[in-house]
């Protein structure tokens, strides 16, 4: 990618309306544009990132051996109806349409009841089960103040998995493969180190829940912990009696802020019980599916790890889902032309920054947008046969010969 060919502009100053740290760099260094409050546009820069989040988690739900799908934003009330949570009163994130010829449909904010609703065609015999699905959906939700940036939206891309198997035996087998699995996930992420397993309230679905929580001084929710991590909590779940089912006691807690980066629900008969979806057991007869759901929050994901990596010169991307991996700044002509050479043989590894500009603005948009190596070839260099090589998380610096970095760039296209 060329900056000269690309209309995404950086900005020099933060825009007013955004407070915290991740989006002020995200709308600064052009990876997202802000159209309303909690609704973003995702640029060139934060959909390659974006993506490749998305392929990480992508790769694990696929491990799982769970099939990935795409639903319907648009919503039919009726599966909603029949769980009782079409009414706006009893859940207030809705955003709902009313069709010209006449009636109503929303927009999904989760896709439980449509999930459930599918799979009537699917489910018929216990020959049919286990099975699951996942997809990548945009959901929306009327949150009552959206903030943050994109880690707190109304319209935000989510992975969401649903589980459907013969009995609470089966389900637990899979709900600890799900857990695993996001264990592993968050570790691909760069996250691996500050995201630890909650307990959570299971709400109307079960006694508890299990929620991904991220370490982070910004973060919406206070969990508590005691001295290895082997125990944390969400303060939502703070009693005497999970502490006692814990084993564990208050005294022995401490406690941060931490933001959601996902969840997993055992959700038993709580969605197939009104939707009557059952299949024929080997004795011929009728039971309820136990059903599970599992989501991660794939666009709050980013602004979660933008917000933890972030300095005080802009964003720290993990190199795994960095947009790119390079930033090449080229001074002089003949410097220019090997840019260029590298730039159109590693596309997917290169950004170029061949704009019109005095080095210093390239070199300081560099460390704003946050790709993990900076490449500067000059004449100075070139005399050397070399280029300057840093790294921006520690900023150590290096000269590498032009067959040292090529043979870089050629191990990062061989790893693709």
């Amino acid at each position: 990618m060329k900056l000269s060919t690309s209309f995404v502009k950086t900005l020099r100053n933060a825009p007013k309306d955004e407070t915290a740290k991740s989006a002020q760099y995200l709308v600064r260094a052009g990876y997202v544009h802000k159209e309303l409050a909690g609704v973003y546009t995702f640029l060139p820069l934060g959909l390659r990132t974006l993506k490749k989040i998305e392929n990480i988690i992508r790769e694990e739900m696929n491990a799982l051996g769970s099939a990935e799908i795409q639903m319907t934003a648009l919503q039919n009330p009726a599966p909603w109806q029949a769980t009782e949570r079409w009414n706006s009163e009893r859940m207030d994130i809705w955003f709902k349409t009313e069709l010209s010829a006449g009636g109503e449909l929303g927009l999904g904010p989760t896709h439980e009841e449509p999930g459930t609703a599918m799979m009537h065609d699917y489910i018929k015999s216990y020959k049919d089960l286990p099975a699951s699905f996942y997809q990548f959906q945009t959901k929306f939700r009327n949150e009552l103040r959206a903030k943050s940036g994109i880690m707190r939206t109304r319209e935000f891309l989510m992975k969401d998995l649903y589980s459907f198997n013969l009995d609470k035996t089966e389900h637990d087998k899979f709900y600890a493969k799900v857990e695993k699995s996001y264990h592993t996930i968050f570790k691909r992420l760069g996250l691996g180190d500050c995201t630890y397993q909650t307990f959570a309230s299971g709400g109307a679905f079960s006694k508890y829940s299990h929620e991904f929580q991220t370490i982070l001084p910004v973060g919406e929710d206070t969990i508590y912990y005691n001295h290895d991590k082997s125990v944390v909590l969400n303060e939502e779940v703070l009693n005497e009696e999970v502490l006692a089912d814990l084993g564990v006691k208050r005294e022995e807690l401490e406690s941060c802020q931490a933001a959601e980066v996902g969840n997993i629900f055992s959700l038993g008969y709580k969605f197939s019980e009104p939707l009557n979806l059952t299949y024929t057991d080997k004795d011929g007869k009728e039971q309820l599916v136990y059903m599970g759901s599992y989501g991660i929050g794939v666009s709050r994901v980013m602004g979660v790890i933008a917000e933890k990596f972030a300095d005080d010169k802009g964003l720290v991307w993990p190199e795994q889902i960095a947009p790119y991996r390079h930033y090449i700044v080229a001074i002089g002509e003949k410097a220019t032309e090997l840019a260029k050479e590298w730039e159109a043989a590693f596309p997917e590894d290169i950004l170029l920054d061949d704009r019109d500009l005095r080095p210093g603005e390239k070199f300081a948009d560099s460390e704003l947008t946050g790709i993990p190596y900076r490449i500067v070839i000059s004449d100075k260099t070139l005399e050397k046969d070399s280029v300057e090589y840093t790294e921006r998380q520690s900023g150590q610096q290096k000269l590498l010969t032009i067959k040292e970095m090529t043979d870089i760039l050629h191990s990062y296209e061989k790893d693709r």
